[in-house]
C-alpha cells in the first residue's frame, strides 16, 4: 500500500474550510449591514429622528411591525441570514414615507439605499468566501 505524504495535513486543511469561510462571511455581512443602515438613516426623513432610529439589522427575521428588505444571504450558507429593517413603535410610518400615500407622495429612503448596494454586496460577500480560504 502508497501512502501519501502530506494527507493527514491536507485533511486538517480541509476540515478547517467551513468554519474559517463562516467567520469571515459573518464579519463582511455585520460590516455590510452597518454600512447599508447609516446610508439609510442620513437619507430618512429628519422630522424628529424616530425614523432613523428605528432603522437597524438583525440576525434572522425582523421585529415585528417593521418594513424590512429582502434579507441577504451569505452564499451557501443559508442558514446566515441578515434581515435589515426600519419603523416599528414610534416609527410606525415608515411603510408611508418609503411608499407614498394617497395624500402624500413618496419619500423614499430604504429600498434606493438597498438597491444601490446590491451588486456591493455580492461583490464583498465573494470576496470574504475567497479570503477564507485563503486562510483556511
Amino acid at each position: 500500500m502508497t501512502q501519501v505524504q502530506g494527507l493527514s495535513y491536507l485533511m486538517r486543511r480541509w476540515e478547517r474550510i467551513p468554519q474559517v469561510v463562516k467567520a469571515e462571511v459573518t464579519a463582511e455581512m455585520e460590516a455590510i449591514a452597518t454600512e447599508i443602515v447609516a446610508d439609510m438613516q442620513r437619507l430618512a426623513p429628519n422630522k424628529d429622528g424616530d425614523l432613523a432610529a428605528s432603522i437597524g439589522w438583525t440576525w434572522g427575521d425582523a421585529p415585528a411591525g417593521t418594513l424590512a428588505i429582502g434579507s441577504f444571504r451569505g452564499s451557501e450558507y443559508g442558514a446566515m441570514r441578515i434581515t435589515i429593517y426600519a419603523g416599528g413603535g414610534d416609527a410606525f410610518y415608515a411603510r408611508f414615507q418609503e411608499f407614498g400615500t394617497t395624500k402624500m407622495n413618496a419619500n423614499p429612503f430604504f429600498f434606493p439605499v438597498y438597491r444601490a448596494w446590491r451588486p456591493e454586496i455580492r461583490r464583498r460577500i465573494r470576496r470574504a468566501i475567497s479570503r477564507g480560504l485563503k486562510k483556511a
